[in-house]
């Protein structure tokens, strides 16, 4: 068995199917001019990526976060938004739904507090959630390293 953590040995999937990827590519596209805010979709590709324990995800997400002025404090607390009060009602019930979807196999999908997304919002955010989980099973899979990604905003182009 090959050592897919070696870089010889590593599939590049983006280059191996790109029809594929570019089709997630589209789905990235749609979910950004939903109108969902750009910060609450990071809250949730990143709570949804430590959930997965994508690394290369984890990485990406927090840089993007702090790109968009999100602050240190709620990125840290953000495995335990529960327990803080960093988060907005309608962030919390984005990162429950987010949980609830990610985890879908272990129990039902959360029926509750959802009053502040309307029905296209919370069919557009269950889209960022199915799209971050299939980026983190891609990442996670062929042991996309993390560390050397940059986000395209002018607060990181020195």
């Amino acid at each position: 068995m090959k050592d897919m953590h070696n870089s010889t040995n590593r599939i590049k999937y983006g280059e191996i199917a790109p029809e594929g990827i570019a089709i997630l590519g589209d789905l990235e596209k749609y979910i950004k001019g939903s109108g969902l805010e750009p910060k609450l979709l990071e809250l949730v590709k990143l709570r949804a990526s430590q959930i997965n324990g994508c690394a290369f995800c984890i990485d990406m997400h927090t840089k993007d976060a702090r790109s968009q002025g999100e602050s240190e404090q709620r990125l840290y607390g953000l495995s335990a938004w529960r327990e803080t009060p960093f988060y907005s009602e309608r962030e919390r019930a984005a990162l429950a739904w987010t949980e609830s979807v990610t985890r879908i196999g272990e129990h039902w999908v959360l029926e509750g507090d959802m009053e502040c997304f309307s029905k296209r919002e919370l069919v557009d955010l269950t889209l960022a959630v199915i799209a971050i989980n299939s980026w983190n099973r891609l990442a996670i899979s062929f042991h996309t390293p993390p560390g050397s990604y940059l986000p395209d905003h002018p607060v990181t182009k020195g």
